[in-house]
């Protein structure tokens, strides 16, 4: 508590008033430190993740093997399929009772909206089960 002043006129009172400058001084460096930190929490961590084997997805009859060629060419196990009949055979195996996954093979070349037409009509007709086929990692090649 403030008792008086050093002013020499005053009357000996105490200071009825709040000094500000030390909380002024505390919020700005709370907001220096807010300013510096804030970046550094939206950016992503970039993580090294361990490199693991695992085992190949199980093939079970309820499977559908959808693979498409660079050229954007469909093909319903390993059978040529027109997107009309692919969508025909989406709606067919979204009423069944056990829904089938979907395993996707695509060529590393196949261009993003061949794909995204392809995930997109699988979704319509009700399959929930979508995955990417991929190539295991030879062992004799270093990791990037």
């Amino acid at each position: 508590m403030a008792f008086g002043g050093l002013d020499k006129h005053s009357n000996g009172s105490p200071m009825a008033e709040i000094n500000m400058t030390p909380l002024i001084d505390v919020m700005l460096v709370l907001l220096v430190i807010f300013i510096i930190t804030a970046p550094l929490l939206t950016h992503a961590i970039r993580l090294d993740l361990p490199k693991v084997a695992s085992q190949p997805a199980r093939e079970t009859p309820r499977t559908i093997t959808l693979s498409i060629d660079d050229a954007g060419k469909l093909y319903w196990n390993d059978a040529p399929i027109s997107e009309a009949d692919m969508r025909a055979r989406f709606a067919e195996a979204g009423k069944a009772v056990e829904q089938p996954e979907l395993h996707l093979r695509a060529s590393s070349a196949t261009r993003y909206d061949v794909l995204a037409k392809v995930m997109g009509a699988a979704q319509q007709a009700g399959l929930e089960r979508i995955g990417f086929v991929t190539q295991p990692v030879a062992a004799a090649q270093p990791a990037r």
